[in-house]
């Protein structure tokens, strides 16, 4: 009987960031020994081994930074970097932890800043087929990632602002409870109370909030989860913004803002079995002829670093949309073809 794998195809979801630049990565760990350098060119490999994405060359990046005089400490100066590279975005990433002794660990983050500053964030969820019979296919974990993104979104509506100077605030006291006026004759009809307008008004936004008129038709993605709301403030985010707008005759206005539109952190332990299976899966679809199988990508710290890049490249487009549908693959035993 063959062996039977379905080995991940991933591509590049977004049609408006086809070439970046990956700018040197930073080493913020306690290990010196570790080079920036070489994440750095690993995760250009894996990024570049994507279809769909063009990346500059770390050495140009390099001459460029060098002649480089502006400051580079906040959103808007990554912004300009990018136009001033001529790329569709470029990417910031440092290595917040990592150990190459066994079993090795890794931490890593990476910061997208498109050169658009109209460009709004995509959060973890955003282009999947929330809604569809394809629902059930999406990964428990961008389920996840989603519905974490959304409620962050969501308590940025309900977060007091902090100001300068903080003063004590009375409690507010609450109003006098007072009785509903009695029903007049002229309300009723057939025996049936009639609501007021603005009660139904306040209803109809809230099933529109909702999405139960199929706009994403998730319960992973409700928004509301107290039936007895009525009232959401302005600003709250619609979990129907996970799903891309329709295109429009007219361009939208610019909004700038200076975020990174893309946020992707991960931690990686080689103790960790999930990460092994992993790193097992990963090694199976290379034609690796060196030995130790894939237990020894977790001896050498080069091919633990580029595994790495590959599995955080890969969760980022992932859980954006960027996963197709796998390739079915059939291996057959090698005595097989013996005579």
């Amino acid at each position: 009987m063959p062996d039977i794998r379905h080995k991940p195809q991933y591509n590049n979801p977004f049609p408006q960031l086809r070439t970046v630049a990956v700018l040197p990565f930073v080493n913020q760990s306690e290990e010196a020994t570790l080079s920036a350098e070489r994440v750095t060119l690993a995760y250009i490999n894996e990024l570049q081994a994507i279809p769909g994405f063009e990346v500059l060359p770390m050495g140009v990046v390099k001459a460029r930074l060098e002649e480089y005089s502006q400051p580079l400490s906040k959103g808007e100066d990554f912004q300009a970097l990018a136009r001033d590279l001529g790329v569709d975005a470029v990417l910031l990433g440092s290595v917040i932890d990592y150990s190459p002794y066994y079993p090795p660990r890794m931490s890593m983050k990476v910061n997208w800043y498109a050169a658009n500053p109209g460009f709004h964030p995509v959060l973890p969820g955003y282009g999947m087929p929330w809604g569809t019979k394809d629902e059930k296919k999406i990964p428990r974990w961008v389920h996840h990632e989603a519905q974490r993104a959304l409620a962050t979104e969501q308590l940025k509506s309900q977060t007091p602002e902090l100001t300068a100077v903080t003063l004590p605030v009375e409690a507010p006291q609450s109003p006098p409870v007072v009785p509903p006026p009695a029903l007049m004759p002229e309300d009723q009809s057939d025996g049936e109370l009639v609501a007021p307008a603005s009660a139904v008004e306040g209803d109809q936004q809230i099933a529109a909030a909702d999405g139960t008129n199929g706009a994403v038709g998730s319960s992973a993605l409700s928004i509301l989860d107290d039936p007895l709301t009525e009232t959401l403030p302005t600003d709250w985010p619609d979990p129907r913004g996970f799903i891309p707008a329709t295109p429009t005759a007219m361009r939208p206005p610019l909004v700038p803002q200076h975020e990174p539109i893309i946020a992707h952190m991960r931690n990686y332990n080689g103790h960790d079995e999930d990460f092994t299976r992993r790193v097992s899966d990963y090694f199976y679809f290379r034609d690796d002829v060196r030995f130790g199988g894939w237990q020894a990508y977790l001896q050498r710290s080069e091919d633990f670093i580029r595994v790495c890049c590959h599995f955080h490249v890969t969760e980022t487009l992932a859980c954006r949309g960027g996963e197709e549908e796998s390739r079915l693959i059939f291996r057959w035993p090698l005595d097989r073809y013996q005579r």
